[in-house]
């Protein structure tokens, strides 16, 4: 009887566990989450673009005569200012060209001196009806033509001037110098294949980038017209080749009104300060443009994960992790996304180990 009875407390006892063990399961299956409320505010994201360089104004050099180079008076590379000396090409035959023309006007000069004596006494000898009109309309002939004479060797005359002024080839803009694949005794002429070098005027840099039709016209809803967005969007960031940071900011200057039919893309153009000449003319970089959007609603990424490229977070309804797909913008700043579809205002979702939770399972909030 007695052994019957501790049978049967043994029984209890081992009931009574199991039902406080099977509790205890129970109880460590309901895990605990934070838990974020869905709401909207505003944040700045930044958008980077690819971008090219040019200086303000690349100009290509071409002599404007004939003849080989004399002299070289820069260095590639040199900084030169406008109307600096950068070529001199043979003047000898040049100023023997301009002392010829100048002969030739002294000589025409004389002959319209003696053209019009020779008409004033003719005009004399006819108011006296010594000589016939006609011998008069042929000395006023002659002095016309002795005039016109003079007027065409004078213009040869500007054109050697010109001529001998061409054989100094000068900076027609502040800038630096680029290749120079000419050397002293080169033959060179207005048809050389390639000029004779670039200036490059780098004091400002244009860095050239396009964006989308899509990305444009939002700028343009956001600040009502391109020309506002010219106006009023915040100073731009260069983020040159090798990662870094360009230490002065930008602005943009334009926007193309035409969208390119190929690549669907707006071009736009902005400037950059360049005084300690950091940037080349032809180097590439990123344009990283500030983008305020207002009234969103912005979840960390931390509470979202991915199943073949979608994006679903675990909304918690009723106790429990319910996978719901979500619509993001394709911009973000790397920690959090901007909803465009899926979450509403008042939502509870689970913003941290994700990565762990079960569809359906249940879930407690951490405090």
């Amino acid at each position: 009887m007695i052994m019957k009875v501790k049978a049967i407390g043994l029984l209890a006892s081992i009931v009574t566990l199991c039902a406080c063990g099977s509790g205890q399961i129970q109880q460590e299956q309901v895990q605990q989450y934070p838990v974020i409320q869905v709401n909207k505010r505003s944040i700045e994201l930044q958008e980077s673009y690819s971008a090219t360089m040019e200086g303000r104004q690349d100009v290509e050099i071409y002599p404007q005569v004939s003849g080989t180079i004399s002299k070289l008076c820069v260095k590639e590379g040199e900084q030169v200012k406008k109307g600096q000396p950068l070529f001199v090409i043979d003047q000898v035959p040049y100023q023997a060209a301009l002392r010829v023309a100048t002969a030739n006007v002294r000589a025409a000069e004389a002959q319209v001196e003696t053209a019009r004596l020779d008409y004033d006494s003719k005009q004399m000898l006819f108011d006296e009806e010594v000589i016939s009109e006609y011998d008069l309309l042929q000395a006023k002939n002659v002095l016309a033509i002795a005039k016109a004479g003079l007027e065409q060797v004078k213009a040869q005359e500007i054109n050697a001037r010109n001529d001998l002024s061409y054989t100094e080839v000068k900076s027609p803009a502040n800038g630096v110098v680029g290749t120079l694949p000419y050397r002293t005794g080169a033959l060179v002429g207005p048809s050389i294949p390639q000029p004779l070098t670039t200036i490059s005027d780098t004091e400002q840099m244009y860095i050239y980038f396009s964006m989308t039709e899509n990305d444009i016209r939002g700028l343009i809803r956001q600040y009502g017209t391109p020309d506002e967005v010219i106006k009023s969007l915040p100073a731009i960031t260069l983020r040159l080749n090798d990662g870094t940071e360009y230490e002065q900011k930008g602005r943009i200057e334009t926007i193309s009104g035409i969208i390119n039919p190929q690549t669907g893309t707006v071009s736009i153009r902005c400037v950059f300060p360049n005084e300690k000449r950091l940037l080349f003319s032809g180097g590439i970089g990123n344009v990283v443009l500030p983008h305020q959007e207002t009234d969103a609603i912005v979840i960390p990424q931390s509470a979202t994960y991915e199943i073949q490229d979608k994006i679903f977070v675990y909304k918690v309804i009723d106790g429990k992790a319910v996978a719901s797909e979500i619509v993001v913008a394709k911009q973000n700043d790397g920690k959090h996304y901007i909803v465009r579809d899926g979450l509403t205002v008042g939502d509870k979702i689970i913003s941290e180990g994700v990565g762990l939770v079960q569809d359906g399972a249940e879930v407690s909030i951490k405090e």
